[in-house]
């Protein structure tokens, strides 16, 4: 049966409030103004590295110093990464929808193994997936293919659908010879051309059938409102 392969941030889940407020405190901790929310959520989706220097960067700091600016984020995030983090509206719906029709589930994230489990876990989503693949392991992070094709493998090969909200994603997808399906109410939002991917959603009943319609070849519909 086909897999279904999810991004994590800014498409399973809204995980920027927290990762601001633990931002925040790390900037604060080392004498710097807070960021607003809005701006972090521009640096969210490459990985934690990438997000620290570019915070790194905005606030003007050394880039000899980023080990501790690294580990102190992870330090004040671990602390509270589950509390204002939520399933975007629908998701839990649309994974137990997918798991009725027999579809395999798995999580391909740019985020550390460690938060990501955590994170899934601290959601009641963990048991959703059968494979879960952090961004901090050999295989690197997406847009590089590798870490998607090993959560494919390790939920036993086959055909896949991604499903993501970022050009790292659909990049990724593409690398990786699978279609993606594009969710337009995370991170990236009008930002990205709906058109790179196969198809699009907003409202998450959707996805069900448009994964369906995919695997069927029907034409795919593509837009936030529908």
């Amino acid at each position: 049966m086909t897999a279904v392969i999810f991004d994590l941030d800014g498409t399973l889940v809204d995980s920027v409030p927290d990762m601001h407020m633990a931002m925040n405190r790390a900037l604060a901790e080392r004498g710097h103004d807070p960021l607003p929310v809005d701006r972090l959520r521009g640096f969210v989706g490459h990985g934690v590295p990438v997000l620290v220097r570019r915070v790194m960067e905005a606030a003007g700091a050394p880039g000899d110093g980023f080990d501790d600016w690294h580990d102190g984020y992870m330090r004040c995030y671990g602390e509270g990464i589950c509390v204002e983090t939520r399933p975007y509206p629908g998701v839990p719906e649309a994974l137990a929808a997918l798991a009725a029709r027999g579809f395999r589930l798995g999580v391909c994230t740019n985020k550390p193994q460690g938060l990501t489990e955590a994170l899934l876990d601290g959601l009641g989503l963990g048991a959703c997936f059968g494979a879960v693949l952090g961004g901090d392991s050999p295989l690197g992070c997406k847009p590089d293919p590798a870490p998607l094709r090993e959560v494919l493998a390790r939920l036993g090969g086959g055909p896949a659908v991604m499903v993501g909200d970022s050009a790292a994603d659909i990049g990724a997808a593409r690398g990786a010879g699978m279609p993606v399906i594009l969710y337009t109410g995370g991170y990236a939002g009008p930002s990205l051309d709906e058109t790179a991917a196969d198809a699009a959603f907003g409202d998450w009943s959707r996805l069900p059938g448009l994964v369906g319609g995919l695997l069927a070849g029907q034409a795919p519909e593509r837009g936030a409102g529908g």
